[in-house]
């Protein structure tokens, strides 16, 4: 390879397509497959509920809402300690990084404890999938942004504990911190559609 490419090269050795990582563009990637998948699952529960108005609106009525908005304090509240790592992990400042990180962390565990009192409940008053149309979307929906969540979680357990011991890394972080976003995102759009409209 000669001194003009090297020179072009990232850290890790790659070439940059167009300014931007391999790495990144392999997440923009990802993430671009993965708005279709939500976009088609939210597009299909669209369609089901102008299809029936009235049975979705009643059926909704069976969510608890207040719980939900709570949730999604927590969620929003779990996006800014991620941005502040980012932030951080720009600065190499480790010890606010894991700190951030650990927030981010827990949040979204209190995410998804509160996420499982709610399905205990419906399950409890004989609400599963299997209910009715609306119930079928509804645990599609949530369950499909529950594993996200929980995705998520594992990637940020790995990232405190490489943080906690001084090894964090700007790119890796600001990765983490693009899905994450997404994530959050995908509820902001599940939590009006869901248990309000």
């Amino acid at each position: 390879m000669s001194s003009a490419n090297t020179s072009h090269a990232s850290t890790d050795g790659s070439i940059p397509f167009m300014g931007v990582s391999p790495v990144k563009l392999g997440m923009w990637l990802f993430l671009a497959s993965e708005v279709m998948f939500f976009t088609g699952l939210l597009g299909s529960f669209i369609v089901l509920k102008f299809a029936h108005p009235e049975v979705f609106h009643e059926e909704a009525g069976h969510l608890n809402w207040q719980l939900a908005a709570f949730n999604t304090v927590v969620l929003i509240s779990s996006s800014l300690t991620m941005a502040l790592a980012v932030a951080a992990s720009e600065k190499k400042d480790h010890r606010a990084v894991a700190r951030n990180v650990l927030i981010t962390l827990l949040l979204a565990v209190l995410f998804l404890v509160i996420k499982s009192f709610e399905y205990y409940a419906k399950v409890e008053h004989g609400i599963l999938p299997s209910t009715s149309l609306f119930f079928g979307a509804y645990f599609t929906l949530t369950g499909c942004h529950g594993l996200h969540i929980i995705a998520g979680v594992i990637v940020l357990f790995r990232m405190w504990r490489k943080a906690a011991r001084g090894q964090s890394n700007y790119e890796s972080m600001e990765l983490v911190g693009l899905y994450w976003h997404f994530v959050d995102l995908v509820w902001i759009f599940l939590f009006p559609l869901l248990y309000l409209l």
